[in-house]
């Protein structure tokens, strides 16, 4: 598997340029405002989006004034998504450090999403780039519908595999599915965005597989609690399969927990090992491997050169990487 530092490597010049404009982006003559922009990007993740922008880009043509835009705009995007998001979920923490609206409360944290929201619309129109408005706006949409369908859904531990998908698709697979075909329209290969947009979305169906995964502590270095997820009732693939392949009383016993033990460390731990004991990993590490596939499947036509391979080796690394 290639490391960070070598999947990095054709675009670490553009990725430098990106911290800086990205920075430019989000200023403002609100000194809480900067004061709050400043914390959330010194504490900003493993950049996996802007990395897959940039490959992308430069696997299929020059990097341009374009692409730095398409970059700013969906990290913008999904910095006000993650902000707004701690509020809906009344986090504390993201990555390890306090939440916005742990440290500011809830009001201001809604409000600094929103701002973030307007510099999308705004750094477009300055750019005057309405297709790359158009590519991020229909982000916004699925990311907001994937979030109420869950909501909706969640309600009942019935949920299909079906409508679990569907809830992916638009919650977490629909941003990287941007990225890509943001990427491609940025260096002018249309021919090649509506491809690049499903690849994307392969590659988001199989990250969010492989959180899945993690909750069951699957690895050593996990970075969240393991049966977090069954903690929260949020019903992952792992849990859907058990709940549909297990016998009558296991299956009882599982929603008994969920409903209604879900706070029980204990009982969480029983349930995280009847879903290991049932198959519910294994199964859910080969769907995450076949969508993996078909991702690169998409890339075959491609003509090989460096972006190509680290761009590869950034697929190959979301689905083995270990936190």
């Amino acid at each position: 598997m290639m490391t960070v530092k070598e999947i990095m490597a054709p675009i670490e010049t553009e990725m430098n340029e990106f911290e800086v404009r990205f920075r430019d982006s989000m200023k403002s003559k609100v000194p809480l405002l900067d004061k709050i922009t400043h914390y959330i990007i010194k504490r900003k993740g493993k950049q996996v989006r802007p990395m897959f922008l940039f490959l992308t880009a430069k696997m299929l043509g020059k990097i341009n004034d374009n692409t730095y835009t398409a970059a700013s705009l969906v990290e913008l995007l999904h910095t006000a998504s993650l902000v707004h998001d701690d509020v809906v979920d009344d986090a504390n923490e993201r990555r390890g450090f306090f939440s916005v609206n742990a440290l500011w409360k809830n009001k201001i944290a809604v409000l600094v999403g929103d701002f973030m929201l307007s510099r999308v619309l705004l750094l477009s129109i300055e750019k005057n780039n309405i297709r790359l408005l158009e590519i991020v706006a229909r982000a916004v949409r699925e990311m907001s519908e994937g979030e109420l369908l869950q909501i909706e859904k969640a309600r009942n531990l019935d949920i299909t595999e079906e409508v679990y998908f569907d809830v992916i698709r638009q919650k977490t697979a629909s941003l990287i599915a941007t990225v890509c075909e943001a990427a491609a329209s940025s260096v002018d290969r249309e021919d090649q965005a509506a491809n690049m947009r499903q690849f994307g979305e392969l590659v988001g169906l199989a990250f969010q597989i492989k959180d899945d995964i993690f909750d069951y502590g699957a690895s050593d270095k996990i970075g969240k609690p393991t049966g977090l997820d069954i903690r929260e009732r949020k019903m992952t693939l792992p849990l859907i399969h058990t709940l549909s392949v297990c016998d009558k009383p296991t299956k009882k016993e599982l929603i008994n927990i969920i409903k209604n033990h879900n706070e029980d460390p204990k009982k969480v731990n029983i349930a995280v090992n009847l879903v290991i004991q049932n198959g519910g990993i294994d199964y859910a590490y080969k769907r995450m491997m076949e969508i993996k596939n078909q991702a690169l499947e998409l890339l075959k036509e491609i003509p090989e050169n460096d972006a190509k391979k680290a761009l590869i080796g950034l697929v190959e690394f979301t689905v083995q990487r270990e936190n």
